[in-house]
């Protein structure tokens, strides 16, 4: 298994918009996106625990 990668919340947003993601809304330190039926908040820090990581890439 390969390790994750070290990203900062902006990192992510960026990633995820060149899936399909758009960004929906944002509440203080945390963006939501969506694409068609699948929502996500990731949260701006500037290095996302791995667990928070692997929740929003499940």
């Amino acid at each position: 298994m390969t390790k994750l990668p070290v990203l900062s919340g902006k990192e992510l947003i960026n990633a995820l918009k060149n899936g399909g993601f758009q960004i929906v809304r944002q509440k203080g330190s945390h963006v939501s996106l969506q694409k068609e039926t699948y929502k996500t908040v990731v949260p701006l820090h500037d290095e996302l625990a791995k667990g928070t990581l692997l929740g929003i890439l499940k």
